[in-house]
C-alpha cells in the first residue's frame, strides 16, 4: 500500500479562472520577419528539421533568426514527457532518424554559424540512442563546419550514466541541462524529472570532464520563474546550482503557451531579475543572463564568450 501524502507534500495549484493580464511593457517582442528569417525558415522545412525556437513558441525567435542564431531540435517533434510548462507537443515519437545529425550539420555550415546549439525533445523511450544523437550531431558539425563552437542543450536521460558518459566523451564546448524550477513544484511543472537527478546530471557532468587532459567542460542550466516559486527557494536552487560548479546560469519569465499548461503565478520585474542576477554571481557563476525575455539559448554565443571558457 502506498503511503499517504502529507498536507505539507501537495502542492497547490490555483486553476480558478483568472481575468486576462496584459502584458507590460519589458514583455513585449518584435514580430518575426525579415528575409534571413523567412530564408532560416525554408531551410529547415527542407532539410526536415525542427527548431525549438518554433515548437517551444520562444518569444526571441525574430531578433535571433535575423541574427543567424537557431536553436535545432533533434530526435523529432514529439516529447515523451508531459510537463506543465512547455508548449513542445506531447506523444509517442518515431523511431530516431539516424541521418538527422547529419542534415542539422549541413544546416549550421550553410548559415555560417559561430555557435550552433542543439537541442532535443525528451527520449525516455530510448535514452543511449537519444545520446549517441548527440555524439554523432557534435561529430558532424564539426566536420561540415570546423570553425562553429557546439553547444548542446541535453535532457537528463533518466539518470543514465552511460547516456550521459557518451555526451561528456563528445566534449561540447558547451554543456546545457535545464534544471527549469524549484523543487516543490517538479511534481506538476517537470513530469518525469526528479530535481536531485538534475544536480547529478550537472555535477557528474564537471566531474567527469575534468578527468580530461583537456579539463573540465563549460556547464549550464537554465530557470524560469512565475509558476509559484518563492524567491527563497529560486535563491537555493542557484546555491545547490554554484555548488556543482555550473558555469552558466539563464533566467527567465515563464509564460503561459496555453489554457491547458501550468497557469502563471505573476509577472517578475527588470528589478527583480537584475536582484537575481546579482546574487547568482555572487554565488560564483560565471556568467548570469536574467532578463524577462530570456530563454536557455538567447545570447549563447556571447555567453559563450563572456565566460572566457569556450
Amino acid at each position: 500500500m502506498a503511503p499517504l501524502l502529507q498536507s505539507a507534500d501537495l502542492v497547490q495549484i490555483d486553476l480558478t479562472p483568472r481575468k486576462p493580464v496584459a502584458k507590460p511593457e519589458w514583455l513585449k517582442a518584435r514580430a518575426p520577419m525579415g528575409e534571413t528569417f523567412h530564408n532560416l525558415k525554408k531551410l529547415a522545412r527542407d532539410l526536415n528539421l525542427h527548431t525549438v525556437c518554433e515548437s517551444a513558441h520562444c518569444p526571441n525567435i525574430g531578433e535571433c533568426w535575423n541574427h543567424k542564431t537557431a536553436t535545432f531540435m533533434m530526435l523529432g517533434n514529439l516529447c515523451t514527457r508531459r510537463c506543465g510548462f512547455c508548449a513542445v507537443p506531447k506523444g509517442k515519437p518515431e523511431p530516431i532518424d539516424h541521418e538527422e545529425p547529419s542534415r542539422v550539420a549541413y544546416a549550421v555550415a550553410s548559415l555560417g554559424l559561430k555557435h550552433a546549439v542543439i537541442t532535443s525533445v525528451n527520449r525516455d523511450d530510448d535514452n543511449l540512442g537519444a545520446a549517441q544523437a548527440f555524439v554523432n550531431v557534435i561529430a558532424e558539425i564539426r566536420r561540415q563546419s570546423p570553425g562553429t563552437q557546439v553547444e548542446v542543450l541535453t535532457p537528463d536521460f533518466q539518470g543514465v550514466a552511460e547516456a550521459r558518459r557518451l555526451v561528456v566523451a563528445a566534449r561540447p564546448k558547451i554543456l546545457n541541462h535545464n534544471i527549469e524550477t524549484v523543487p516543490r513544484l517538479y511534481r506538476v511543472a517537470k513530469s518525469g524529472g526528479r530535481y536531485e537527478r538534475s544536480l547529478e546530471f550537472l555535477a557528474e557532468a564537471k566531474r567527469e570532464s575534468s578527468e580530461h587532459e583537456l579539463g573540465p567542460i563549460v556547464t549550464k542550466t537554465g530557470i524560469i520563474v512565475g509558476m509559484g516559486e518563492e524567491m527563497h527557494e529560486l535563491l537555493g536552487v542557484f546555491r545547490d546550482l554554484a555548488d556543482r560548479k555550473v558555469d552558466i546560469l539563464t533566467v527567465g519569465q515563464y509564460l503561459r503557451p496555453s489554457r491547458d499548461h501550468l497557469p502563471m503565478s505573476r509577472f517578475y520585474t527588470p528589478d527583480e531579475f537584475a536582484f537575481l542576477k546579482h546574487e547568482a554571481l555572487q554565488m560564483g557563476f560565471r556568467h548570469v543572463e536574467s532578463g524577462p525575455l530570456v530563454r536557455s539559448s538567447y545570447h549563447a554565443h556571447e555567453q559563450a564568450q563572456s565566460t572566457g571558457l569556450a
